[in-house]
């Protein structure tokens, strides 16, 4: 994909509807096309995977692992976000994420994007606030799992 082409795919994310356009292209520059195959594990919880991803194609499920069963928490689609903890370096993942079907996505490495946030302020409150809204709907997702597999109306009706 030429940069064009990527700054094109950028310009249309809805992550970044309220960057400013130099923000845009200083992503841009960051930027690197992905794909994962149907069944790919993207990365485990507790890994430390270093890359965060906004999704161009594809479907992937956010996962916990149980010893019996993995909960699905979320299915994410075009448009969302995925490894929002890349940007913690060092820290392990909290999820498990795997690919539903032949998923394209952009990657960004979190060291680059912790480095950019340091040397342009306004990007990196820009990012930072937008990573918050992304962390405010995993909680949320998982809130409402939580509420699902355990409340008394979820019992009755036999799940």
């Amino acid at each position: 994909m030429t940069k064009e082409t990527l700054l094109a795919v950028l310009r249309r994310h809805p992550f970044v509807e309220e960057f400013q356009p130099e923000h845009i292209e200083l992503l841009t520059s960051i930027a690197k096309e992905v794909e994962f195959a149907r069944d790919q594990v993207i990365f485990h919880e507790g890994d430390e995977c270093h890359e965060f991803y906004l999704i161009v194609a594809g479907r992937v499920a956010l996962e916990i692992e149980a010893p019996d069963h993995t909960f699905r928490i979320q299915t994410l689609t075009a448009g969302d976000e995925l490894g929002w903890s890349a940007i913690l370096m060092g820290r392990g993942k909290h999820f498990q994420a795997r690919a539903l079907e032949r998923t394209a996505a952009l990657a960004f490495d979190g060291g680059a994007l912790l480095k950019a946030c340091r040397e342009d302020p306004s990007f990196g409150f820009a990012l930072m606030y937008r990573m918050l809204g992304v962390v405010s709907e995993r909680l949320q997702g998982t809130r409402l799992q939580l509420l699902d597999m355990y409340s008394p109306v979820a019992k009755r009706a036999g799940t």
